[in-house]
């Protein structure tokens, strides 16, 4: 291989995503009002990974295959999807979890 070989490198220490991850995706959606699905892109670390957010800042993040299947999955539950590196992520995904940190600290 070629010290400038095009070819697409896999994320070094991850996994692909199993039906464990979108079974968990699914069932967030389902049981959550107001869920948006944010694609976040490949990184060093993790392939392809989706984020959903509901109505009240609660987020899950689990890996997808592509972003074709991100797109294919928010089709099918009705909810859209942004990409992270064009929106960012919702206010209320950060307040979520700073509220959530602090209620921990104080148990």
């Amino acid at each position: 291989m070629g010290l400038f070989n095009r070819r697409k490198r896999h994320a070094a220490w991850d996994r692909g995503s199993t039906r464990e991850d979108i079974k968990h995706l699914e069932e967030f959606t389902k049981s959550r009002r107001g869920v948006e699905a944010y694609l976040e892109p490949v990184t060093m670390a993790t392939e392809t990974t989706v984020v959903l957010v509901a109505h009240d800042g609660e987020w899950t993040r689990r890996r997808v295959e592509t972003p074709e299947e991100a797109r294919d999955l928010a089709r099918k539950w009705g909810i859209p999807l942004y990409d992270t590196q064009l929106v960012g992520y919702p206010p209320r995904m950060r307040e979520w979890t700073k509220r959530n940190k602090e209620q921990r600290g104080t148990l």
